[in-house]
């Protein structure tokens, strides 16, 4: 996460977060960063889909059609928080921690959205371990992608 933070201060890109399964685990680990408050805007843990559908504004079609561990979604939360934060950088989290499938989809599954510069770029993932290993492999997973994201632009 150091390297991170140190490429957004360094480049003033802000940065924000909307998470589901993880919880606020991104947001609790760049938080914990000396002078990160320079860049970043916050997160929003949309947890339920309600909220997906109520704070976010995903439409419930999408939700209905896709389900909230999706591609789609993913993109669309990413989307959404950009926009809500007015930040540079957004990044998403959803899917399936366990302990049992949701949607007829896996636990481990999960997607992970990230918008920069007007793309979005949305990644796709089978993970194992326990609940907590999970989520902690997404977020870190998550940091890689924001920063191969950010060096190719």
């Amino acid at each position: 996460m150091d390297e991170l933070a140190q490429f957004l201060i360094e480049n003033n890109i802000s940065i924000c977060s909307v998470e589901s399964f993880t919880v606020g685990g991104f947001a609790h680990m760049i938080g914990s960063v000396s002078g990160i408050s320079a860049v970043y805007r916050g997160s929003l843990v949309s947890y339920q889909t309600r909220i997906k559908r109520d704070v976010l504004k995903i439409d419930e079609e999408i939700l209905q059609k896709y389900g909230v561990v999706s591609n789609e979604v993913a993109g669309l939360m990413a989307i959404h928080g950009q926009k809500m934060f007015d930040s540079d950088l957004c990044i998403s989290f959803t899917g399936n921690a366990g302990p049992t499938a949701m949607e007829g989809k896996p636990v481990g599954l999960i997607y992970i959205g990230i918008t920069y510069q007007d793309k979005i770029h949305t990644f796709c993932f089978e993970l194992a371990g326990t609940r907590e290993e999970i989520q902690n492999q997404a977020i870190f997973i998550g940091i890689e992608k924001i920063l191969d994201v950010l060096k190719k632009n």
